[in-house]
């Protein structure tokens, strides 16, 4: 008779150490990987032009009901940042004219969809819907005495203020045209105004 003795369990075989080569070529690549975040992040960064500071806000002091005053055409150092054309500049703009995607100056000599009559400043203190109120308003006493001066023919106004971000970072020049219409294919205007 035999006994069948249970073979003792045999220990598991340790586990396979990989080549020495293929750790070093990983540590290698991690330490390249390593080295190039490394270089990224601690690159220091060109030094950056400073912005130029915000144009001061205008001394005048806020009304219940802003009135606007004159003012000459911005200097060339002085580039307003949204639409905004001196007095006298005709233009064409994308509410009359397809081919435009803003308003665009244009010689008066030739067709154009609108002309600036006047160049007004808003005062400080403003809310959006006080802003919007307050270029049209500031505009109707200079577009109603453009228009008087044509003697007769019908024509648009067409005020172009700041945004409330540029008006809130002090800029207040805004722009009075009259315009020969508010939709594509309407007559164009093909000299200056009077």
């Amino acid at each position: 008779m035999t006994s069948e003795q249970p073979t003792p369990a045999q220990p598991p075989e340790p586990a396979a150490r990989p080549p020495r080569g293929l750790v070093l070529a990983v540590a290698a690549v991690l330490a390249a990987l390593l080295a190039v975040v490394a270089t990224v992040l601690l690159w220091p960064e060109k030094e950056r032009a400073p912005l130029p500071p915000p144009p001061s806000p205008t001394t005048a002091t806020p009304s219940p009901t802003p009135t606007a005053t004159p003012t000459p055409t911005p200097t060339p150092s002085r580039v307003v940042p949204y639409t905004f054309f001196p007095v006298g500049t005709c233009f064409d703009h994308p509410q009359q004219t397809r081919t435009v995607t803003k308003p665009e100056a244009r010689p008066c000599e030739g067709e154009h969809d609108g002309e600036v009559v006047a160049d007004l400043l808003l005062p400080d203190g403003l809310t959006e819907t006080q802003l919007n109120k307050a270029v049209r308003d500031g505009c109707k006493e200079s577009l109603a005495a453009a228009e008087a001066r044509q003697g007769g023919g019908t024509f648009y106004t067409l005020p172009i203020g700041p945004p409330m971000a540029q008006y809130q970072q002090g800029w207040r020049d805004y722009t009075c045209s009259l315009t020969s219409g508010t939709r594509p294919g309407t007559p164009k205007l093909t000299g200056h105004l009077k």
